[in-house]
């Protein structure tokens, strides 16, 4: 049991390295990600030292069960493909310039519209689409108006990163953990909604404290002209999701599967957006920039760190550390645990971890467990810039217009928030749990 242990150290600390000194690595034109690479090589190096067993892999792998991770990425990729179309569209920058018309040149009802508008919006899409569509353009808008844009950033990414929790496609740590457990989408919206109002309104609370001097300071500028769209591949794109999320909430009464409502919806658009090319007579652009645009980094990592957790399992190490959590306050630990956890190895590579732990643990617990431990997958990506990839991603888009926000400013912010916002939140589950 030792050896394996030392290799997840051995892994988690060039993980976190990956992260924070070098995130990209360039080869002539090529820019990759490190996260990945970090994780493949610790697959490979549990694969060849015997300690994650080749036939258990390919067992769990090929498995029909709704916590196989080949399932989890096909509802993952899909829901995001979703998202990214209609971000292709202009949809989310759209709204973000509908809300600084709203806001009337004042920035307290700016900051309370864009993190309203990034709550619903991320409730029904993903909090990474939602960062990577907004944060370039607060930052755009705050140097155009000449104000400090940080309070906007912070919303934006706290508010994402909290309503992620509501429904189950808010985040893949949501639907990794969640499957694991067989919990459908309506009974999990039905336990999370709580907690994530309770969240998300010290959330905003914290977050309004925290830069209220700032957001006293005038506002001059005007909304960005956003240029127009095709009416008919928006219109499409918003029925194709408002009708997958309403199949995704009936699919547990009808026996149909997510990651199969999810992959029908996607195939609906490809074939939608590619018959109104056809009919157009021109290049499916939006589709093509799609294609280009969506997260496959996430595929080689997330099967990597399954490997390692497969190989943990065989051990016994998992059941170990269920062992050792207990049966008492399941809230509490699990939650509070894999808050910090994931701000050790990320969110997604703990979330796996704890769902293996959960699958060991006494049935009296593991549904608390489980819902303590999504709580503390999406807060924990607030805390530290470690937390979650949306972090990594966040801080990158930071960097590439020139504003500097390091790892002292995130745990400011991480401090000031996150810990309310995970008290309030595991308080909320408590009240719903009892």
């Amino acid at each position: 049991m030792f050896y394996p242990l030392l290799l997840l150290g051995a892994v988690c600390a060039a993980l976190i390295a990956s992260i924070l000194l070098f995130p990209k690595l360039t080869l002539g034109k090529i820019t990759l990600s490190t996260f990945w690479i970090v994780a493949l090589l610790g697959a490979l190096l549990f694969l060849l030292t015997g300690q994650t067993g080749l036939v258990s892999l390919g067992k769990a792998l090929l498995s029909d069960t709704a916590v196989n991770p080949l399932k989890i990425l096909v509802l993952f990729l899909a829901m995001t493909a979703l998202s990214v179309f209609l971000d292709e569209l202009g949809f989310f920058r759209r709204l973000a310039a509908a809300a600084v018309r709203l806001a009337h040149h004042g920035q307290k009802k700016l900051f309370f519209l864009l993190y309203a508008l990034v709550s619903v919006l991320t409730v029904f899409t993903s909090n990474d689409i939602i960062i990577l569509s907004f944060t370039p353009f607060v930052c755009y808008f705050a140097k155009h108006a000449k104000i400090d844009p940080i309070p906007y950033l912070a919303a934006e990414f706290v508010a994402a990163n909290t309503w992620s929790m509501a429904l189950i496609i808010g985040n893949p740590t949501n639907i990794y953990l969640a499957t694991s457990y067989g919990i459908g989408f309506a009974e999990y919206c039905e336990t999370a909604i709580v907690p994530t109002l309770f969240a998300g309104a010290i959330a905003l609370g914290a977050l309004f404290l925290l830069f209220r001097k700032k957001l006293a300071a005038p506002m001059c500028a005007d909304a960005e002209e956003v240029p127009p769209c095709d009416r008919f591949l928006l219109v499409f794109g918003l029925t194709i999701l408002a009708v997958c999320t309403v199949f995704m909430a009936i699919g547990s009464y009808i026996g149909i599967e997510m990651w199969i409502v999810s992959l029908a919806a996607l195939g609906l658009l490809v074939l939608g957006a590619l018959g109104h090319a056809l009919c157009k007579k021109r290049r499916p652009r939006e589709l093509l920039s799609c294609a280009k645009r969506l997260p496959y980094s996430l595929v080689p990592f997330v099967l990597s760190m399954y490997v390692i957790v497969v190989g943990l399992g065989e051990h016994g190490v998992t059941t170990l550390l269920a062992d050792l959590f207990g049966t008492g306050m399941p809230i509490v630990k699990y939650g509070v645990s894999s808050f910090f956890a994931a701000n050790l190895i990320n969110n997604i590579p703990m979330s796996e971890l704890f769902a293996s732990i959960i699958a060991s643990a006494p049935a009296a617990v593991a549904r608390k467990a489980m819902f303590a431990t999504v709580i503390g997958s999406n807060l924990g990506a607030f805390f530290t810039p470690i937390g979650a990839l949306a972090g990594v991603m966040w801080s990158s888009i930071l960097q590439k217009n020139g504003l500097k926000f390091g790892y002292a400013d995130f745990l400011r912010i991480g401090v000031c928030v996150a810990l309310p916002a995970l008290a309030a939140a595991l308080f909320g589950l408590f009240l719903v749990t009892v």
